[in-house]
């Protein structure tokens, strides 16, 4: 154990040397330190705008996916999203986007869905409710 004798091998400076910052209790050079250069940080500009606590980010999935994992006249919700292996998590909110052909008549229930997915859904023969 340091500091605790000389008997230890580590007692009297405990390893520390004699004086100067080092050996002084919080010595040492700050996060960042650069020898007395500018640190990165503050060479860097600030940069405009903040970033919001709110902000929502949402699962992608695109018709095309959609198609060729359901059948037709499926129900395509969140469950049924995780059961494919399409999402890993039911809590994520998802997306529908529309990229890519749909053949099948499906009911989709999600968070959000694109107003072309939308289209493209509603063209197959399917419905879109929105959660």
């Amino acid at each position: 154990r340091i500091g605790r004798g000389d008997g230890s091998g580590k007692g009297t400076f405990a390893g520390r040397g004699m004086n100067g910052q080092l050996s002084r209790s919080g010595g040492g050079k700050g996060a960042g330190f650069e020898g007395g250069q500018q640190p990165l940080a503050m060479r860097l500009p600030k940069l405009p705008g903040f970033t919001s606590h709110n902000r929502c980010e949402y699962a992608p999935v695109n018709v095309s996916r959609l198609d060729a994992l359901f059948a037709d006249g499926d129900t395509v919700d969140t469950e049924a999203l995780v059961a494919k292996g399409v999402i890993k998590h039911n809590y994520i909110p998802v997306k529908v986007l529309g990229t890519g052909e749909l053949s099948k008549k499906l009911t989709v229930k999600v968070d959000k869905v694109s107003a072309a997915a939308k289209a493209k859904i509603e063209a197959a023969g399917g419905k879109v409710e929105e959660e």
